[in-house]
């Protein structure tokens, strides 16, 4: 994309490209979103920056009016599969609070150096400042949101200092926290987190996401395999609360999310035992609902498919879900194989109930964490009621997770993921390909075999032989046209081929 068209974009206001990149005006020493309200700048006084710690690595502070730094994520760091968005995933999951850059750089498999220099190359800021930035976000959103003292905040947001908390929220907000506090969004302000309401130990948060939001599809999905202990959904379509358990870096959370989606956000709420996993439980409940997606990109390379630019049409904004803790998907994968979806639930539930974590005070229908990989490698899974080479799989995959032969962290590589997947005895094309498209949120997977993918094709009449080469044209977006097709609607009689795949549904 070339300046001219970011300054088109700009000067159209198109929220398309909010998150993609930054503009900044030399004359106020400010820094926005595409889609700021505020009188366009002349093009003489724009820089262009890929992300916002670029521009505040420039001295430029952030916008009041637009909120830059409340804007979804950038959908080329899923999409990329090398060091850049592989870093990029690991740092907003918190990895340069917890472990610095030494940490990311030993989980990346490049020395300190060579991350520093490339991140500097593609994004104009080191992974330190990309760090910072996310700090000072969660900072503004705690001091609007709670009414924590600025030392909890501090340190709840990842500042190894009250001081450098205090200096960081001036240099990019020009304000002071007590000043950023006292400012409260009013309801006007656009994708800022509600004023708390008083509600003791919840963290209110608006997920901001782009274009249209095919929530109702994605709450059907997640209900659907909402496995008992660990996860509820209640209310009726249109109006429900998905609600998890979480289990985080320093401690345990739930969250909750509502169906019904704001102006470009989904409400949640975050109930967290240690403040300090307030980004990484945030970033996670974003990656299940598939937040920093880019419908239109997506809608435009599916629109040249003849087929599914019907499909398309009738789900715009469809997601495709990821997941809020990579190691549970891959088990619950495992469980998944050669059964219906709600049998593998049933699986799922019952593996909850024998080795899962009890929480420490249920709330509602949530009792549990998911079981640890380490767990599994040991367990007998006698109570779960699988064949024995089932059981086996799962405690083989187990061991493999605990021990780090297979490694599913945001960012891993993905390929690399996917063969030692394979290397594993019980685990198979369909089931490494799912956990890939899922917990490694991969936009780029199509399980070519899957027979509830083969029955949506010939419900929608789009051929299905060779189906592999016809969807090259698809990619890089290849997983949304399997939701596409997982969801066309069955307004007949049905008779899918006889099928190979280690899964009879999605």
């Amino acid at each position: 994309m070339s300046e001219d068209s970011r300054y088109e974009a700009v000067r159209s206001r198109d929220a398309r490209f909010d998150g993609a990149f930054f503009f900044a005006v030399s004359t106020t020493g400010i820094y926005c979103r595409p889609s700021c309200p505020a009188t366009t700048p002349r093009r003489r006084n724009v820089a262009f920056f890929p992300t916002a710690a670029a521009a505040q690595g420039s001295g430029f502070r952030a916008c009041r009016r637009c909120r830059p730094d409340a804007v979804p994520g950038s959908a080329e760091w899923d999409a990329r599969a090398d060091v850049v968005g592989r870093a990029m995933r690991l740092i907003g999951d918190g990895v340069v609070d917890r472990e610095g850059v030494t940490g990311l750089a030993a989980r990346l498999g490049y020395s300190a150096r060579q991350v520093q220099r490339q991140l500097n190359a593609e994004l104009g800021a080191g992974p330190v400042a990309l760090a910072r930035a996310q700090r000072a976000h969660t900072a503004r959103v705690l001091l609007q949101t709670t009414g924590l003292r600025a030392a909890e905040i501090a340190f709840a947001a990842g500042f190894a200092s009250v001081r450098q908390f205090n200096d960081t929220i001036k240099e990019i907000y020009a304000l002071t926290p007590g000043e950023l506090r006292a400012g409260r969004p009013g309801k006007a302000a656009r994708g800022a987190p509600p004023a708390s309401h008083g509600t003791p130990g919840v963290l209110p948060l608006r997920l901001a996401f782009r274009g249209p939001y095919a929530a109702r599809q994605l709450f059907d999905h997640l209900q659907r395999r909402a496995i008992t202990g660990i996860e509820e959904v209640s209310g009726e379509p249109g109006a429900r609360t998905y609600r998890r358990t979480l289990r985080l870096p320093h401690g345990t959370g739930i969250a909750e999310v509502d169906e019904a989606t704001g102006d470009g956000w989904l409400d949640c709420r975050l109930r967290l035992t240690e403040l300090r996993d307030l980004t990484t439980a945030g970033q996670r409940v974003r990656r299940l609902f598939d937040l920093d997606a880019d419908p239109y990109a997506v809608a435009e390379r599916l629109g040249e498919d003849p087929v599914l630019a019907g499909l398309v049409d009738r789900h715009p904004g469809l997601r495709s879900p990821g997941a809020a803790a990579p190691d549970e998907l891959a088990v619950r994968a495992v469980l998944g194989q050669q059964v219906s979806v709600a049998a593998g639930r049933a699986l799922g539930g019952a593996l909850v109930a024998a080795y899962g974590e009890p929480l420490p005070e249920p709330s509602g229908g949530l009792t549990h964490l998911f079981p640890r990989a380490d767990d599994l490698a040991e367990a007998s899974l006698a109570e779960i009621g699988m064949p024995g080479s089932r059981r086996t799989a799962l405690r083989t995959l187990g061991a493999a997770l605990a021990d780090g032969t297979v490694t599913l962290d945001a960012g891993a590589d993905r390929d690399e993921a996917e063969r030692a997947l394979l290397g594993l005895r019980g685990i198979g094309p369909w089931t490494a390909g799912y956990i890939r498209m899922r917990a490694l949120g991969d936009p780029d997977v199509l399980l070519t075999g899957d027979a509830a993918v083969l029955a949506g094709m010939r419900r929608a009449k789009a051929p299905t032989d060779g189906l592999a080469a016809r969807s090259d044209a698809w990619r890089p977006w290849r997983s949304y046209a399997l939701h596409h097709f997982w969801n066309v609607p069955v307004t007949g009689p049905v008779h899918p081929r006889p099928s190979t795949t280690e899964s009879t549904g999605p």
